[in-house]
């Protein structure tokens, strides 16, 4: 029996809100929509303390509040606020240390750099693509939307594709299991950080094409250069923010697709439409949430938070407040204004968006041009994972003539 399911149920989500209850994974909207209906900010004696905001205003306020709400730890876990975890710049280094990070990987990011990686892109759907040509059901979530950040990552760090499946073991037991056990938690990112200073040795015997590794081996902090250790967290970080929040929000799209024909058949007849499309399921389905640490007491809203809380940043009930979007419960792949919140907002906005936006249309783009008619087989099998990034895990679906 997994620790999830040893957790007792939620009575109250006002009271006692519970990210890993199965109903919140089985679907956390009605759940988001009750608490913005009332107080927004839901508070939570789980995991020492969790102060949770559901409204657009809020979530915005405390994501640029800085000095209250710290970004030392992101995750929410049984391990307690006052003990740091492994640093990982720059998502959980605090301004203004955060600043000089973030700006050493923005070369690496930039919409221009980011173009760059298209083909390679391409080419890793088509492959997929390929493989399936000729079956008429499989599943979309694990035989393409799974693979296509795993290798596009593996790419990245420039490691064999042969890396990737142990990539999503590692994410599972860090991210899905790691938050109820802190000894598998430990052990996974230990086994995480050898792979990365393995792969940082490597690359000092043997230089790298333009890959991640040798970008950060060239690059240099007060004239210094980093150290193994500095580099191999920064890898560590992108490998978590890379796979599995993309995997997610592929997942979503299909499944999005696969159960709602009349937007399925008006993307294969006008793609224009797919940009638009994208950022729609970004929206709707913003797979992520992060959390802050409360530095002292202090009110959001007129509710009260303790210093030493877990205050939530809950983007996916913020991209469905109806204070910012107008029937935001309906998916709309045509909305022309979306100032969504699915990659963060504020300092700590996600440096990969540029990358996460290409493999997506990229991905939609080419399934739809391959398979333009196909239809969710079993809405009872459509699973999901739990904890920070909720994403469809199994779309069985089945092509249509």
């Amino acid at each position: 029996m997994s620790e999830s399911t040893k957790r007792p149920p939620v009575k109250d989500w006002h009271s006692d809100l519970d990210h890993f209850d199965p109903d919140f994974i089985a679907d956390p909207y009605p759940i988001y929509e009750e608490l913005r209906g009332g107080c927004p900010v839901a508070h939570s004696d789980r995991y020492g303390g969790m102060t949770w905001l559901t409204r657009a205003n809020d979530v915005a306020a405390a994501a640029n509040a800085t000095d209250t709400f710290s970004s030392r730890r992101t995750v929410i876990s049984e391990v307690p606020t006052d003990r740091h975890g492994l640093v990982l710049p720059p998502i959980n280094i605090d301004p203004p240390h955060h600043t000089e990070r973030r700006r050493l990987l923005l070369p690496f990011f930039t919409p221009a750099a980011t173009a760059d990686w298209e083909p390679t892109i391409r080419q890793i759907c088509s492959g997929l693509l390929e493989g399936l040509d000729g079956r008429t059901e499989f599943d979309a979530a694990s035989e393409y939307a799974q693979e296509i950040p795993g290798d596009v990552t593996a790419r990245m760090l420039g490691v064999p594709l042969e890396d990737t499946p142990q990539f999503r073991w590692w994410l599972h037991d860090l991210l899905e299991l790691g938050p109820t056990d802190p000894t598998l938690a430990r052990e996974t990112t230990t086994r995480m950080m050898d792979y990365m200073l393995g792969l940082i040795s490597d690359r000092r015997r043997v230089a790298g094409d333009g890959d991640l590794v040798q970008y950060l081996l060239e690059q240099r902090v007060d004239g210094e250069e980093l150290s193994d250790d500095e580099m191999a967290r920064t890898l560590f970080l992108l490998l978590i923010a890379g796979i599995d929040t993309t995997w997610s929000a592929l997942g979503f799209c299909l499944l999005h697709l696969a159960t709602h024909p009349q937007d399925r058949h008006r993307l294969a007849s006008d793609p224009s439409l797919l940009p638009t499309a994208v950022e729609e399921f970004l929206r709707a389905y913003s797979p992520v949430f992060i959390a802050r640490v409360a530095e002292h007491d202090t009110d959001i809203a007129g509710c009260p938070v303790s210093a030493g809380d877990w205050t939530v940043l809950a983007f996916p009930s913020a991209n469905r407040d109806p204070e910012l979007f107008e029937r935001p419960d309906e998916v709309l792949i045509d909305r022309e204004e979306n100032r969504h919140s699915a990659f963060g907002l504020g300092v700590h906005r996600c440096l990969g968006s540029n990358l996460a936006r290409l493999e997506m249309e990229i991905a939609i783009e080419m399934w739809m041009e391959r398979f333009p008619n196909f239809e969710l087989t079993d809405a009872t099998a459509v699973t999901y994972s739990g904890g920070h990034v909720r994403g469809p895990r199994a779309v069985p679906i089945r092509i249509l003539s």
